[in-house]
Parts: C-alpha cells; sequence; structure tokens
C-alpha cells in the first residue's frame, strides 16, 4: 500500500509510532500554507517559530531515511490549502492510502473529515500520542455532574498517571499548594538568565515578508530566542529544572516589570507543536526534585505538574466537549472593539502598557499576565470576547485554538458562562498592584476611584458588577462582592459609573 501521511505544524512528534521504521511505501507531507498564516493575524515570531520548526523537524525524518514532501510559504507549487494539496498529491503520485495524525483544532478536524470523504481510497486518523489523555476523557469524567472542577480532574490525573503519589495518597499528603504559589517578586531572589538560542532567523523573515503575509509584533531576526527543535526543546526543559524550579511555585502569579520572564519556563510552544511531550516534561521535572529535595520544596513542583496534568489537559478537555459552539458564546453579552493600544501598547495603564508590549516584542506573557491584567480589562471593559479570542490566538506564539480559546473566551472573559470558570477573573486595581511593582510607576493612581488621574480598574470593576448583576445574582462567589455593591451609597454608585462610561467612551486615550 502506498501511502501519504500528513504532518501538521503542530505535530512535530519525533517520537511518534510513525517513525520507528522506515518504510519505503510511505510519503509524508508538510506545507507552510497562507490558509494558516492567515485565518488570524498572527505574531511575526509565531510564523517563524512554525516555520523553522517544520523545516527542522522535516530534515530530521529525511536524514532518518524517511520520504518527505514539503513545501515552503514561496514554493511556487504550494497551494496554500489543505483540500487542495492532500488532493492533488493523491492523483498526481497514485497514492493507495491517506493517513493523518487527529488535528487538535475543531476546524482542521472538520476540514480534515470533508477531505477524506472525497478521497476515493481508504483513509485514517491515528492519535497524536502526545496528550496524557484522550479528547473526550474529561466529558466521561465529568458525565452526570453539574460542575466541572479543575480539581478532581487534576486529582483524578494525578491517581491514574501515579504523579507525586504515595500510593492513593498524594505525596507529603497534600494535592494542592496553590496558596503557597501567591508570592509577590520583590527582587529577593535573583533571577537567572534566560537560556537563549540566538538564531538567525533572517532568510525566513524576508520569504514571509516577500509573500506579502499580515502580521503583528516584531522580531529581533538575528538573535531568535524560541526553541525550534526537540534538541533545543530538551534543553530548555534542563535549564529550567537547573535555574527556575527551586523558585518558580512561590513567583509563579507574580508580575514584575524588571524581569520578562521571571521564573517561567517558555516551554509552551515546544510542547503545543509536540516537539516534547507534556509527560517528558513532568517527568523531567519531578525527576530533578527527587535528586534536589534538599534545595527544592514540593510546592514549587507541585505547582508546576498542576498547570499540566491538571489545567492543559482540563482545558483541552473542556474545549471538545464544547466546540463548536463555545466558539460563539458571549453569554454577558458584552460588544465594545479593542481599543488600538492592544496592538501598539501604548497607553499610560503601566500593567497594560508592560503587558502588552512585551507581548508585542516576544509574543509572549505569562499566565497572570494573561488573565490579570490584559484579561481583568478585556473583561471590565466589556470588550466583544470574539475580538479578544483573536488577538490571543494570533499574539502569543504558544496560541493554538485549542488551549487558547478556553483560556481567553472561558477563564478569561467568562463568555462561557461558568462552564470554565466558577466566577469572573475581575478585580480592581488592587490585586495587580499587590502582585506587582507597575502600579508604583503609573500615571494613574491605584488608590482612587474618581477623578482625572484614578485608575481606571477601579471604576470600571464596580461599573462592570453592576452591569452584569443579573447575571451573576445565583453565583455564590459573587455574592460578597455584590453584597458590598448594594451598600454602595447611591450618589458614590452613580458617579463611579459616570467616570466608568466615560473611560469606555474614551478608551484610546487611556
Amino acid at each position: 500500500m502506498k501511502t501519504l501521511r500528513l504532518l501538521l505544524g503542530d505535530q512535530l512528534n519525533s517520537q511518534h509510532s510513525w517513525f520507528e521504521e522506515v518504510n519505503s511505501d510511505v510519503v509524508y507531507v508538510m506545507a507552510e500554507m497562507r490558509q494558516e498564516t492567515d485565518y488570524v493575524k498572527h505574531h511575526i515570531q509565531k510564523v517563524v517559530a512554525f516555520f523553522l520548526s517544520m523545516r527542522n523537524f522535516s530534515e530530521d525524518l529525511i536524514k532518518q531515511g524517511h520520504q518527505m514532501v514539503y513545501y515552503t510559504i514561496s514554493d511556487v507549487n504550494n497551494p496554500h490549502n489543505l483540500e487542495q494539496l492532500i488532493l492533488d498529491l493523491v492523483t498526481e503520485y497514485k497514492f493507495d492510502c491517506f493517513e493523518y495524525q487527529l488535528p487538535d483544532e475543531y476546524r482542521l478536524d472538520e476540514q480534515l473529515k470533508s477531505i477524506c470523504e472525497k478521497l476515493s481510497i481508504p483513509t485514517k486518523a491515528v492519535d497524536s500520542e502526545h496528550f496524557y489523555t484522550s479528547r473526550n476523557e474529561l466529558a466521561d469524567f465529568f458525565k452526570g455532574k453539574k460542575q466541572l472542577l479543575m480539581e478532581s480532574f487534576y486529582r483524578m490525573m494525578r491517581k491514574k498517571h501515579d504523579v507525586l503519589m504515595v500510593g492513593e495518597q498524594p505525596l507529603d499528603g497534600k494535592w494542592n499548594f496553590d496558596h503557597n504559589n501567591r508570592n509577590q517578586y520583590k527582587n529577593e531572589v535573583p533571577i537567572p538568565f534566560p537560556l537563549e538560542f540566538h538564531k538567525n532567523v533572517s532568510e525566513i523573515v524576508t520569504e514571509i515578508t516577500t509573500q506579502n503575509i499580515t502580521t503583528i509584533g516584531t522580531i529581533d531576526a538575528e538573535h531568535f530566542n524560541w526553541p525550534t527543535s526537540r534538541n533545543e526543546s530538551l534543553q530548555l526543559i534542563d535549564y529550567f529544572c537547573e535555574h527556575f524550579l527551586a523558585h518558580f511555585g512561590t513567583y509563579q502569579d507574580a508580575l514584575f516589570s524588571g524581569h520578562k520572564f521571571l521564573f517561567h519556563s517558555r516551554l509552551s510552544f515546544a510542547m503545543n507543536s509536540k516537539m516534547i511531550s507534556p509527560k517528558e516534561v513532568v517527568e523531567s521535572v519531578i525527576s530533578y526534585y527527587f535528586q534536589h529535595q534538599e534545595t527544592i520544596e514540593l510546592a514549587q513542583v507541585e505547582g508546576f505538574v498542576r498547570q499540566i496534568i491538571g489545567w492543559r489537559e482540563y482545558v483541552r478537555g473542556i474545549y471538545w466537549k464544547e466546540m463548536p459552539n463555545y466558539a460563539q458564546m458571549n453569554v454577558l453579552e458584552n460588544y465594545n472593539p479593542l481599543p488600538d493600544f492592544f496592538w501598539t501598547g501604548k497607553t499610560k495603564m503601566k500593567c497594560m502598557q508592560h503587558s502588552i508590549s512585551q507581548s508585542l516584542s516576544e509574543a509572549y506573557a505569562h499566565h497572570i499576565q494573561r488573565l490579570m491584567v490584559i484579561g481583568n480589562f478585556s473583561l471590565l471593559a466589556q470588550l466583544n470576547p470574539d475580538e479578544v479570542d483573536s488577538w490571543y490566538l494570533g499574539v502569543y506564539i504558544d496560541a493554538i485554538e485549542w488551549v487558547e480559546m478556553p483560556n481567553t473566551r472561558g477563564m478569561s472573559q467568562y463568555a462561557d458562562g461558568g462552564i470554565l470558570a466558577t466566577k469572573p477573573y475581575v478585580s480592581s486595581g488592587s490585586y495587580i498592584n499587590k502582585m506587582s511593582n507597575y502600579c508604583g510607576s503609573c500615571h494613574y493612581n491605584v488608590k482612587v476611584k474618581l477623578g482625572e488621574n484614578a485608575c481606571p480598574f477601579n471604576s470600571l470593576y464596580w461599573h462592570f458588577l453592576d452591569e452584569k448583576k443579573q447575571h451573576f445574582a445565583t453565583n455564590q462567589r459573587m455574592s460578597m462582592m455584590l453584597a458590598l455593591l448594594r451598600k454602595m451609597k447611591p450618589e458614590e454608585l452613580a458617579s463611579t459609573k459616570e467616570k466608568a462610561i466615560s473611560i469606555l467612551e474614551n478608551v484610546d486615550n487611556l
């Protein structure tokens, strides 16, 4: 059987069973397509990282003896459409069978099903052999339950995969060290320099520019620092364990203008493109912990592991359980457009200026910058979740829809009405002030609610609660804040709302 096998740009798993043997009757195909670069405006670093990683992966397969058909973005024979690509190859080379790994995005899943229906040869879909869970495992686990609590899913995962367990009990008798993971960083612990690869990607940038692909953000083409091969991905996890793990948990929620990455691993792109598996990452971290227990606390390790076998697998399960309806959900009926500063970073709000500017320059911001700064503002300003979704999907190097959408539309914007999060993650400026050093040098006063220099988060917060109070009337986790809202003097609430409305009407001038 002469077989054509498709490899997508986020299926760079060299450990997949497909590659255990070299078969001269199997041909792999990879393609850099306008279909994928154009469905949303992507960060230039994101496009470069995927193209370079795909090329490195293809070259490795060829060196191993596998047959490969590869279309670069500038190839004149590239149809730039997945359906046309497959149909043309099957016809031209008379393949007897077409196989693909299950994609992680709903749109590609539907497209591949459609392609297979149009082919007159046998087709087969196989697992990508990357995740701990299957697509439907979360849906099966929560079947018949009213709430999809991540904590219960996380504990099941710990037990099932024997991660940080002693028999049926968690190591040291505690499941979750979340309360140990909320410290503000005050420069009291030196932060090591991040691992840098310093690759020159000028040629790829030129190709992208020549093809008139519209991108966002900036890139230092002579010093590209993201991992784009399995070897570099393995270097990155080893470097994280050696230099950052000891303080990761303590400061994982911290915000600090002096350091872009703090103690975060920057492994998300490597994992989401499948150059390294979550199991490899988790096992590396746990192994390193057991060898260095005298200097690393369990809380540091559990906080990291929870992000991967808990949250990462959880949001993927939510995605496949709720799609395609999830992509249209907007239960809070927010429709305001994205302010211009989302594309420039030019705003007097120091927290937003820092987080957005970093996103545009690095294609990266850590989860609290995404959730409690940019996401918090977006929800308080009642921005359209469709626009917020597209921005997050485009700007971050690790943003693939299965992981981006539940985090953005669900966790950040509460557009799903509580399917994923039990409450909206909103706050006034006080949370940002507590967790960061942003507010001290800000144009706005974080302690003031009214007046020209009042922190916009403060009035927007109470305005949001008042505007959406009917949505949260039965939400027990919101009862305390709604009680405080009801206790506000009518004139105070009125002036606060007036301030918030003025902010929203002049949002581009913040």
